[in-house]
């Protein structure tokens, strides 16, 4: 399907431009027709921009001004302006240039005649499925401002949940890079200058300790291709791995499943989910497209073949809460909960008490993996750095034996 440009008036002689979706030209006319236009000036096809994108830059959109956008957006369709012109205003008026050129896009599809979900669609990097599910739901029911409020909300507080895990995870890893970069350094250049220094001084026996450091240091020197070139193995094998159908879900699973950081990960996926579906039921989104954007959004493949499996056994005329319990995924306080939701028809208010309980939850989760990493990291970073300096000083320590 390609992109039109075109212009034309309507039947009261009013000049009209902007541009729609058709897979030709003849499809353009009649859509075209159906939108009231009388007579078609012109159609050309639009050709396509140019774009140098560069990772990290130039891709997605800060989730601040996201959530700036969803709420403008709720705040004037509540007040009664037209959806082009809500675009409008807000698009010409965003700081980020990502994001202008996005609202923009929208706009544009919107004036050709495509509807506000399905021209959110076209910008997948910006917009998730919830966000289009949502939107789509909204159009239907009438109710696009209460849908844009909810979407903000959701959106800010899934950001906050992800932000604390990812910060979570970052601190054993920077630690564990540092530490690795201070032993690396040492047995680089630090031992192999002690160690002439020590021999030349006539030192022929070093102290046990300090022979052992420079075996490691000689081998470590010698050895650095060799691991360089198998960490570069490591690396490619990693992601042709991701590449294959059952990569990414072995990885999933692995962390799904670690101790200490598995915990706050089935915490955080937990809170995800019920918010999620909460969000959606809420909309009004029947209970199987609102799983499978569900699943499609949780960012975990674990996650999303156990919520596939429910959707196929929900279809087979079960209820939701046996098929998630077949999956063990999910804690049982929370199937019982979902159920209770379900046999009572407030299922999107229980959702939304379960995921602000494991918002919480979360946060204690990292809370304890950080005190139990923090005094592990910091004795393996000491007692490293502390045998290379013993192992470095104790030959200066027993200098005067040798004198003697």
């Amino acid at each position: 399907m390609a992109t039109w440009a075109w212009e034309g008036t309507n039947a009261d002689g009013d000049f009209k431009r902007g541009e729609l979706e058709a897979d030709n030209k003849d499809g353009a006319q009649a859509k075209l027709r159906g939108m009231g236009i009388a007579t078609v000036i012109a159609v050309k096809k639009k050709k396509k921009d140019i774009e140098i994108s560069i990772p990290g830059v130039t891709d997605g959109v800060p989730i601040k001004n996201l959530v700036i956008f969803t709420r403008q957006m709720a705040t004037m369709i509540d007040a009664g302006l037209p959806l082009l012109q809500c675009l409008d205003l807000i698009g010409n008026q965003e700081p980020n240039p990502n994001l202008r050129k996005t609202i923009l896009g929208v706009k544009a599809s919107v004036e050709g005649g495509t509807s506000f979900s399905e021209a959110l669609q076209k910008y997948p990097k910006v917009f998730e499925p919830l966000y289009i599910n949502l939107v789509q739901a909204g159009e239907l029911g009438g109710i696009l401002d209460t849908i844009m409020n909810k979407l903000a909300e959701y959106i800010e507080k899934a950001s906050e949940t992800q932000t604390k895990v990812k910060s979570a995870m970052k601190y054993p890893l920077t630690v564990l890079i540092i530490a690795l970069s201070i032993t690396a350094g040492l047995l680089w250049k630090v031992v192999p200058t002690f160690a002439a220094t020590f021999r030349s001084m006539g030192r022929k026996e070093l102290p046990a300790i300090t022979e052992m450091l420079v075996k490691i240091s000689d081998n470590f020197i010698a050895a650095m291709p060799a691991v360089g070139a198998i960490i570069a193995v490591i690396i490619v094998l990693y992601k042709m791995a991701m590449r294959t159908k059952n990569g990414p879900y072995v990885r999933d699973f692995i962390l799904f499943n670690a101790p200490v950081i598995g915990n706050v990960i089935r915490k955080s996926a937990v809170a995800r989910f019920t918010r999620t579906l909460g969000t959606l039921i809420t909309a009004g989104v029947p209970i199987l497209d609102a799983l499978a954007v569900v699943g499609k959004t949780s960012g975990n493949l674990v996650v999303e073949r156990a919520l596939d499996y429910t959707r196929a056994r929900i279809m087979e005329g079960k209820n939701v809460t046996a098929p998630l319990l077949e999956t063990k995924i999910f804690p049982v306080m929370v199937v019982q909960m979902i159920a209770v939701g379900e046999a009572t028809g407030a299922m999107d208010v229980m959702l939304t008490k379960i995921s602000d309980f494991y918002d919480d939850e979360v946060d204690d989760a990292i809370e304890g993996m950080t005190a139990i990493m923090e005094p592990i990291m910091m004795v393996v970073l000491g007692g490293v750095i502390g045998t290379v300096m013993m192992g470095m000083y104790m030959p200066i320590f027993t200098m005067g034996e040798t004198i003697h």
